[in-house]
């Protein structure tokens, strides 16, 4: 291994350690606490992942954000009901969602 790419794999791990410990502790209640929004992004970016991970552009535009109480917020458009129905199902299957609440329009045309 190269030492700038095992230098560059040293750093970016010691920064991510804090947000793994962070999804540990579910008792956060202030969202302006600096580790419930980490959490919440964490969860954002879990479920935005996932979304990107199907490949689907029938998914459209579709926004993720989380509260803090870990309820996941999609908003946007998708090109079918499926789609829209398919996005719902990713984000309830991601681990420490507790509920998922969509405002997704469907919208044929992009």
């Amino acid at each position: 291994m190269k030492p700038t790419l095992a230098i560059s794999c040293v750093l970016f791990g010691t920064l991510l350690a804090p947000a793994a410990v962070v999804v540990a502790h579910d008792s956060d209640t202030d969202r302006s606490h600096p580790e419930a929004f980490v959490k919440d992004s964490v969860i954002t970016t879990a479920v935005k992942t996932k979304l990107a991970a199907e490949h689907l552009t029938s998914l459209g535009r579709i926004h993720v954000d989380t509260d803090k109480d870990g309820v996941v917020w999609l908003t946007g458009s998708a090109r079918s009901q499926e789609a829209a129905d398919k996005a719902v199902s990713i984000a309830r299957d991601t681990e420490h969602v507790k509920a998922v609440h969509s405002d997704i329009k469907i919208k044929q045309d992009d």
